[in-house]
């Protein structure tokens, strides 16, 4: 397996789903660190300096855009995606209009298409 130099940091509060993006993502040769919350993940941000954040939008505490917009006041760089299920025309259209952020539906996604989509992001492919 050819080793990516390129590091994501998935923020998502299910852990089982997480863990399977996780290996995926590993599986193609990224490096992957992982946070359960918006807060961990404005930490982990900041400690390991990835080149994509892949984030849940409906998280406990702080949600996936508060954490992005934190997250922003500090890297502009980074690629943010949000990867959720939420399909409300209200909700994401703000994330599209804003056109910093990308916005994927987990369940129209395989996850083989997640980690496809995010090297086409990345300028992988």
């Amino acid at each position: 397996m050819e080793k990516i130099d390129k590091k994501i940091l998935i923020v998502e509060d299910d852990e089982d789903f997480c863990s399977i993006l996780k290996i995926k993502f590993i599986s193609e040769g990224f490096f992957v660190a992982t946070a359960g919350s918006g807060e961990e993940g404005i930490s982990m941000a900041e400690k390991e300096k990835p080149d994509m954040i892949i984030s849940d939008v409906l998280m406990p505490k702080m949600d996936g855009i508060e954490m992005a917009k934190k997250i922003r006041e500090t890297n502009k760089d980074v690629v943010i995606v949000f990867l959720t299920n939420i399909k409300e025309v209200d909700y994401t259209k703000a994330i599209e209009e804003s056109g910093e952020f990308d916005y994927w539906i987990k369940s129209d996604l395989p996850i083989a298409e997640i980690v496809s989509k995010a090297k086409i992001k990345l300028g992988l492919k």
